[in-house]
C-alpha cells in the first residue's frame, strides 16, 4: 500500500486526500486549521492539526516514512516554500507541489520539487488517481463513472493479439489505441499482436479501470 501525506486541506488538497484514500492508499492529512482537518477526518487514514513549516513537527509525525507528499497549501507562498524545503530535507522520495503561478512554480522547482502543478480544482481527482497507480501513465476523467487510462502493457499480454486477449469481455474495457515506438495505432485490428514496450489506451467504467490499474 502506497502512503501519502497531504499538506494543506483547501478545496484542492482535501479532494486529493479523499481520492487517494478512496483508491486504497494510506493518507495522512495535515493543516493548521482544525475545521479543515475535521472536515476530512472520516475520509482519510489520519488527519492532524499541524504546522508543516516546523520540520520537527513533520519528523515527529513520521512524514519521512511516506512514499510521497503533496503540498497543497493556499496562497501563502512562504509557507509553501518552507514546507517543500522541509520535506526535501527529510528525504521524501517524491514531493508534488501546487503552485499559484509561474514564479511560484520556478521557486518550487529550484527547491527540488519533483512535480509542480498550477492546477484547477477539477484536476485534483486526475492527479490523485495517477499518483495512486504508478503504472498509469495518464488518466482522463470523462464523467463520474467513465474514464480513459494509458498503461504499459502487462507482460502476460506480450506476444498475444487483441482477439486472443479479449480485453472487452474479460475486463470490460475498450481498446482505443496502441502507442508503439512513437507511433499511435488508433482502433487497432483484432489480429494486432501486442509487443514489449507497447502502451495501451483503454476506455471503461470506474470498476474496469480499477482492474487495469492493478495489472
Amino acid at each position: 500500500m502506497r502512503s501519502y501525506v497531504v499538506i494543506g486541506l483547501g478545496r484542492f488538497g482535501s479532494e486529493v486526500a479523499r481520492e487517494l484514500y478512496r483508491q486504497g492508499c494510506e493518507v495522512l492529512a495535515l493543516d493548521m486549521s482544525s475545521e479543515l482537518v475535521a472536515a476530512v477526518a472520516d475520509e482519510v487514514t489520519h488527519a492532524v492539526v499541524a504546522d508543516a513549516q516546523d520540520k520537527d513537527v513533520l519528523r515527529a509525525l513520521g512524514v519521512a516514512e511516506f512514499d510521497c507528499a503533496i503540498v497543497a497549501i493556499g496562497s501563502d507562498l512562504a509557507a509553501s516554500v518552507l514546507t517543500t524545503m522541509n520535506l526535501k530535507e527529510l528525504g521524501l522520495p517524491q514531493v508534488v507541489c501546487k503552485a499559484h503561478g509561474q514564479v511560484h512554480r520556478r521557486v518550487l522547482e529550484k527547491l527540488g520539487a519533483d512535480r509542480v502543478l498550477v492546477p484547477e480544482q477539477e484536476q485534483a481527482v486526475r492527479l490523485a488517481r495517477s499518483l495512486s497507480s504508478p503504472n498509469v501513465l495518464d488518466y482522463i476523467e470523462l464523467s463520474d463513472d467513465y474514464g480513459i487510462v494509458e498503461v504499459p502493457v502487462p507482460a502476460a499480454w506480450v506476444g498475444k493479439d487483441l482477439r486472443e486477449l479479449n480485453i472487452r469481455a474479460k475486463l470490460g474495457l475498450n481498446v482505443l489505441a496502441i502507442r508503439r515506438a512513437g507511433e499511435i495505432i488508433v482502433s487497432p485490428a483484432a489480429d494486432l499482436k501486442i509487443g514489449s514496450g507497447d502502451v495501451v489506451v483503454v476506455l471503461g467504467d470506474s470498476q474496469a479501470l480499477r482492474k487495469v490499474r492493478k495489472l
